[in-house]
């Protein structure tokens, strides 16, 4: 089983609302630059490729269940929930 940090499951979080790299970055209370190199060592850990297959792949194996669907950002919408 892949473990992930708190950090990463709300990275995937808000990757899964659709939120740039700048808004998981002021979310984490990080640069975006650092965010980017984490989220790239994160899906080479998953296997994946990029953002869609990373929530996709999170979200099969349990790490991320996606409620409902919600278009919105982050400030704007609860998103799914982690688990």
């Amino acid at each position: 089983m892949l473990h992930i940090t708190p950090s990463e499951r709300q990275a995937l979080r808000l990757l899964a609302q659709d939120n740039p790299i700048s808004e998981v970055a002021r979310a984490l209370g990080v640069s975006a630059s650092i965010v980017d190199r984490q989220l790239r060592v994160l899906f080479a850990r998953m296997g994946v490729s990029g953002k869609a297959e990373a929530v996709e792949s999170a979200s099969r194996r349990g790490l991320l269940v996606l409620e409902h669907d919600c278009s919105a950002k982050a400030s704007a919408c609860a998103g799914p929930s982690l688990g």
